[in-house]
């Protein structure tokens, strides 16, 4: 029953994923003889269908056709080692596995947080000492924390700035380019403005990612997520040509 809900969910993902980058012409070429044979429809329906998967189930969700929504549970959350000393790995995440090399994946989230450290957002888990989370966190009636995650070889950084705390809505845009990633945010879900990009030593193969929700502390609230889409990388190439801007040769 569990797996027949979660093909469903394929109906709310749009678009078609199609890398960009490395070697294009290549990838071009295999991508429309893909699409001469298969709808983008029947395409997407496929790649979740393999890949749409729980890590940390949590108790209460739901899926919908135009709908996912987390009810998170108390003490639940990411982070490994630095500064700290404990490490937490038990946050639910729903996750699709990829080989693709690039493209980009945008979902919106709305929530109704209220606890030290609410949060939800866009995830992806390799494995408990290797994985990236980006979120708002919630912090009191005044501010929040717009922030990331990065988790390489079993350490975490942490990076945030504040905003205002009626902030109840955001969107997300993950892109990947081989091993290296970039995170956007927009509060419209036109104007996407830089989060960070970042590493992930292990993230050269097949990654899995999706989105995630946590209440650290003994709290509980209700994450939705919406409008998901794959697409076409919308993280341009580096190009010194265009920006001016030479450096020294890779070593």
């Amino acid at each position: 029953m569990q797996k027949e809900v979660l093909v469903l969910s394929a109906l709310m993902l749009t678009g078609t994923l199609i890398s960009c980058g490395g070697n294009q012409q290549q990838n071009k070429k295999e991508i429309k003889q893909e699409m001469i044979t298969e709808s983008s429809d029947t395409i997407m329906k496929k790649f979740i269908k393999e890949n749409l998967y729980w890590i940390h189930k949590p108790k209460l969700y739901s899926i919908t056709d135009s709908v996912i929504t987390i009810e998170t549970e108390p003490n639940t959350d990411l982070w490994q080692r630095t500064y700290y000393g404990f490490s937490n790995d038990n946050a639910p995440i729903l996750q699709m596995k990829t080989a693709r090399k690039y493209f980009s994946f945008t979902v919106k989230t709305s929530f109704n947080s209220s606890a030290l450290f609410d949060q939800c957002g866009i995830a992806i888990y390799l494995d408990s000492d290797n994985w990236m989370k980006a979120s708002i966190e919630y912090e009191n009636e005044e501010y929040q924390r717009l922030g990331s995650v990065v988790t390489n070889n079993g350490y975490s950084d942490w990076a945030t700035h504040d905003i205002p705390s009626s902030i109840r809505e955001i969107w997300y845009r993950l892109s990947r380019r081989e091993s290296d990633y970039y995170i956007e945010t927009s509060l419209d879900g036109i104007n996407f403005k830089q989060m960070r990009s970042f590493h992930l030593f292990h993230g050269d193969g097949e990654i899995s990612f999706g989105i995630y929700a946590a209440s650290p502390v003994d709290h509980s609230f209700t994450a939705k997520f919406t409008e998901m889409k794959m697409e076409d990388c919308k993280w341009e190439a580096w190009s010194s040509e265009k920006t001016g801007f030479n450096q020294t040769t890779k070593k």
